[in-house]
């Protein structure tokens, strides 16, 4: 029980992510985040879901999270083929979608300049894959797991729980745009507004709540390691 207990703790450390949290923050400024924020959502889970159920029946074979980390298996080349073949097609797909819109449009300004201003669900879903990869609080989590030894359909279970916990700064405005689309793009355009008003107080308060819950988040991995 303790060990269950120690898991869904380490899943909400790894909310914590100041990553994730600049990430958000920087799709909810660009426009159509709710497109950004689910390619993100989509790549992360694709990297975190897969590597971490790699990880957890690897670990039942290996001495620890380390070995687990750096021995390269067939399974692990599986894996990490699959994931780069998936977001090497998804931006080929979305870099041959844009080439068709500049045949169809005469616009002066460059391809960069467009992708930076319109915003790319494929490029979020690569940056989400890219950046989901299991960091401390996860393999700690991971290592409990195997302690807990509860069975293939129940590993299966808990590492999706634990991705999904973990990326629930990212679920609960995409359930808001679902549920109330409205009331949530109010939101963002004020979110918006606010952080046009307060530029530096804003980039101070960011970096002093980056401190906090790196701060934070170590304690806690302390305490539940």
């Amino acid at each position: 029980m303790g060990d269950l207990v120690s898991f869904i703790g380490l899943s909400l450390t790894a909310m914590l992510n100041p990553t994730l949290l600049a990430a958000v923050t920087v799709m909810m400024l660009l426009p159509d985040p709710k497109r950004l924020m689910l390619g993100y959502l989509l790549g992360s889970y694709l990297t975190s879901i897969s590597v971490g159920l790699l990880i957890a029946f690897s670990l039942h074979h290996s001495s620890g999270v380390e070995s687990a980390r750096t021995t390269l298996t067939p399974a692990e080349d599986l894996v990490f083929g699959a994931i780069a073949l998936i977001v090497g097609l998804v931006l080929r797909s979305e870099f041959g979608e844009e080439r068709r819109r500049r045949k169809k449009e005469s616009a002066k300004e460059s391809w960069p300049e467009r992708m930076l201003g319109r915003g790319s669900p494929a490029v979020a879903f690569a940056v989400g894959a890219l950046l989901s990869f299991p960091g401390a609080s996860y393999l700690v989590a991971l290592n409990r797991l195997v302690h807990l030894d509860p069975g293939a359909g129940a590993t299966v279970f808990l590492v999706v729980l634990f991705c999904l916990i973990q990326a629930l700064f990212l679920e609960l405005p995409l359930i808001g745009y679902a549920l109330s689309p409205q009331r949530t793009e109010e939101r963002v355009a004020a979110f918006r507004d606010w952080l046009a008003r307060r530029g530096r107080q804003t980039a101070a308060a960011g970096a002093l709540l980056i401190g906090a819950l790196l701060l934070l988040r170590g304690l806690l991995e302390l305490v539940l390691q």
